[in-house]
């Protein structure tokens, strides 16, 4: 039984993308697992087959679609079981801060190029010595002489090395209040003083390109302050709302892959009925992947109609990415030897899983904002 309102043009839209995924993606994810990133035409390609920022109006050479061209953009791409054509980041993420925050101008100049794939988006939250905790933030904006000149590094940053614009948080240093003192610059990579490191040499998500980005009296026009200055801390935390819902869906897309996986090793390996303990194994992963399945979509539903559950939200996120980390690692378990080796997808499905239960605020900050949301704490 579905629970989201597909339309037929939902499904014609998958069915699309689907081949897209099987015939463009597919092909390629070994080699970039090699080469540690994407290759920059495919990103070209998905903008002119119309599946990034599927929710941009027509202006900007979107096609105005729902929330759930989202999610099924995101299903599909899932499937190739890699991690490194980051394209939710881009749309779902990145992009509609600016959509949100973005004024005309800003608008105009950007959005039809992150539609087409000429420009690939990231977002800069994350330093070295601030995790989870972004209001402890130390890259530091001033302005001088007409710009904004950044300074300070950011790290652990998807399409890090292919994107051409970046969200950047900073600072403002001589303001004393931690959460007011936050502002969002939109930067070029071209800009002055803008440049990147080395990608990071990581457990999993080995074709996603992350690196840490350096600004170095990094010259920022005014005109590209994103929003209003010191709003840069709640306009962040009103978009994590949306990536911690996208990072559950994705958990449970994951856990249900390495399932169907794992199931067709298994009868491939057993020439005939799995054993017992095989079966019920299965048959609890299973349960798990539909519980997962049936909350993160009625998260979707509400997220839609714009209802605002941060508290779930941050449960989804929390409990999806700790079942998926959890199936896959019983999936190997099952599999057996055939498991130690990379010929095994699920192999690949395990080490990219990892980082789920860290990204867009680590699990242990999710119970913390849930239990604070619930009145369980202060």
């Amino acid at each position: 039984m579905e629970i989201l309102p597909y339309t037929k043009e939902h499904l014609l839209f998958r069915e699309r993308i689907r081949d897209f995924c099987q015939k463009k993606v597919a092909p390629h994810v070994e080699k970039w697992e090699k080469d540690g990133i994407v290759d920059r035409q495919i990103w070209k390609a998905m903008g002119q087959e119309g599946f990034l920022c599927t929710w941009a109006d027509s202006c900007y050479g979107g096609m105005g679609g729902d929330f759930l061209y989202s999610i099924i953009a995101l299903e599909e791409m899932a499937k190739t079981n890699h991690y490194g054509l980051d394209a939710f980041l881009h749309s779902d993420i990145v992009v509609p801060y600016i959509a949100s925050y973005g004024s005309r101008q800003q608008k105009e100049k950007y959005l039809p190029g992150c539609v087409s794939g000429d420009i690939v988006a990231a977002v800069a939250m994350t330093e070295p010595d601030a995790g989870s905790d972004l209001a402890s933030m130390s890259l530091s904006a001033e302005e001088k002489e007409g710009f904004v000149h950044l300074n300070g590094v950011k790290t652990f940053i998807s399409n890090g090395l292919s994107c051409d614009l970046v969200v950047t948080a900073a600072r403002d240093p001589l303001c004393e209040n931690r959460h007011a003192s936050v502002s969002l610059y939109l930067v070029e990579s071209g800009f002055e003083g803008f440049s990147r490191g080395r990608p990071a040499n990581k457990l999993g998500v080995h074709s996603q390109d992350t690196a840490e980005l350096y600004y170095q009296n990094c010259k920022v026009p005014l005109q590209n302050l994103l929003g209003k200055k010191g709003a840069g801390f709640s306009m962040l935390m009103e978009k994590l709302a949306q990536e911690r819902l996208l990072v559950a869906v994705l958990a449970a897309c994951k856990a249900k892959f390495a399932l169907e996986q794992t199931i067709e090793i298994l009868k491939h390996q057993a020439k005939g009925p799995l054993s017992q303990a095989e079966s019920f194994a299965l048959v609890e992963m299973t349960t798990e992947a539909e519980l997962a399945r049936v909350f993160v979509e009625k998260l979707v539903l509400e997220h839609m109609a714009g209802k605002d559950d941060t508290a779930r939200v941050c449960m989804a996120k929390y409990w999806a990415s700790e079942m998926a980390n959890r199936v896959v690692s019983q999936c190997l378990d099952l599999i057996g030897l055939e498991a130690t080796t990379e010929a095994c997808p699920v192999v690949r499905t395990f080490r990219d899983l990892r980082v789920f239960k860290i990204f867009a605020g680590t699990n242990e900050i999710m119970k913390k904002v849930a239990a604070k949301s619930l009145g369980f704490s202060k």
